[in-house]
């Protein structure tokens, strides 16, 4: 199976791994990704690697649970002032 150098560098973006440690596999299955260890900045890069629409899923999963903070904080806010 040939792949691009492109997709190379994709997939090692993607299991947190060097190009050659891909080109010199040994048969160990690289490790889950875990985005909550990562940093904002690693997260929004993984994140970036993925299919329009599954990052389009992603970003509106947020947006929810951002609304749903906001209300539960307004709410909060104004039921303390009663």
């Amino acid at each position: 199976m040939a792949i691009t150098v492109d997709e190379l560098y994709k997939a090692s973006q993607l299991f947190n791994m060097t190009t050659d440690q891909i080109l010199a596999y040994d048969g160990d299955i690289p490790s889950e990704v875990v985005i909550e260890d990562k940093t904002a900045v690693e997260q929004l890069r993984l994140i970036q690697q993925l299919e329009e629409e599954d990052r389009q899923t992603i970003f509106k999963l947020i947006d929810k649970m951002l609304t749903n903070k906001k209300f539960k904080d307004f709410f909060q806010k104004n039921v303390a002032a009663l």
